[in-house]
């Protein structure tokens, strides 16, 4: 069955529809990852999106147990090509039946080398995955012009509170759409880890007295999660030991004062170098936002950047003056290949 790809400045892209045959509209991104298609699929940031997948061949091991969450988040899958017969010793499906079983609508067989070349130069942007061949774009264009993702953390983070049982320190995991490797990376260096829904206030947090509190990444537009801020600037203003990946990092600098920006088209994949500015050293990072932190709108007597990103300069971390707190804007827990910054959780231990 034929599928198609309408973004609003008019480009269409025509290729063959896998998973759901339902119509979509969402944000258009791309991912550069050239392994783990399971471990974004199953990303919540990526919940209000559509995913274009840079590497030409995607799902030749299928489905394996190595999800970040219980579920596929985006919105769309866009490929270049699907691999229909994956050959893995833990393979447990194939991802067309994935995207079918979850009713999440994809596309392959377009050309995304040219995909991404327009994201690249015109910026992230709306897009429609339909199979109406008999569409009218004059009517389609205005509807993703006007189309935003909303508050999607609401979506994504879970319903009640759960605990992972450990033997050393007690922390607070707040969680904005985390990955399950978060509290994993936490729960195997002995820390207990309460998980908590999004919306929980501060003072049931600080309550329950943790060693240190935790901020999970997260999707959409930061500045959404006003409520979510006004709690977090309450964890600020306790001396409690605070890290913050990601969403978290953005919104804890919406808290103390800082501001922050959509990005031309992001960072997101498996290959982004970041350096300390403390020690000069370069890691190479899983990343994906498309927002990031004004480091011209930090107070130098709150917080100061402790990463910068070594291709385009923006920040990738700030370190909080007088107090325990550090956030990153990359994923420590991902590990794409090296693991040189999963250091930064034996970091955030010592500081309890």
């Amino acid at each position: 069955m034929k599928a198609h790809l309408i973004l609003e400045d008019g480009n269409v892209f025509t290729g063959t529809s896998i998973g759901s045959t339902r119509e979509v509209i969402s944000e258009i991104v791309f991912n550069t990852s050239m392994t783990g298609y399971l471990e974004v699929l199953t990303d919540p940031s990526y919940a209000g999106q559509a995913v274009v997948m840079t590497y030409p061949l995607i799902g030749n091991y299928g489905i394996t147990p190595d999800m970040e969450s219980g579920r596929p988040w985006p919105d769309g899958y866009i490929v270049r090509e699907l691999s229909r017969m994956p050959s893995n010793f833990r393979e447990e499906g194939t991802i067309q039946d994935f995207l079918t079983k979850y009713d999440i609508p994809g596309i392959a067989g377009i050309d995304t080398r040219a995909l991404t070349k327009i994201l690249r130069e015109k910026g992230t942007m709306n897009g429609m995955i339909t199979t109406n061949n008999n569409y009218n774009i004059e009517e389609i264009i205005p509807r993703l012009k006007a189309y935003t993702t909303g508050n999607v953390v609401d979506k994504v983070t879970c319903s009640e509170k759960r605990v992972l049982k450990g033997n050393g320190k007690r922390v607070a995991l707040l969680d904005l759409g985390a990955k399950n490797n978060i509290a994993q990376s936490l729960n195997k260096r002995g820390c207990e880890v309460t998980i908590y829904p999004a919306h929980t206030t501060a003072e049931e947090i600080l309550a329950s007295n943790p060693d240190g509190i935790m901020l999970s990444n997260g999707p959409g537009d930061p500045k959404e999660c006003k409520e979510i801020i006004a709690e977090i600037k309450k964890l600020y203003d306790s001396d409690t030991p605070i890290f913050a990946i990601c969403l978290g990092h953005q919104l804890m600098a919406l808290a103390t004062g800082a501001d922050t920006h959509k990005m031309k088209y992001g960072h997101r994949g498996g290959n982004h170098p970041v350096k300390d500015l403390e020690t000069g050293r370069v890691y190479i990072s899983s990343q994906n936002h498309g927002y990031v932190v004004d480091t011209d709108t930090l107070d130098p007597k709150i917080a100061k950047p402790a990463f910068v990103n070594v291709n385009d300069g923006t920040n990738e971390g700030l370190s909080y003056v007088g107090k325990n707190i550090f956030t990153v804007q990359f994923h420590p827990e991902a590990c794409p290949g090296p693991q040189d910054s999963a250091y930064l959780f034996d970091r955030f231990i010592s500081m309890m």
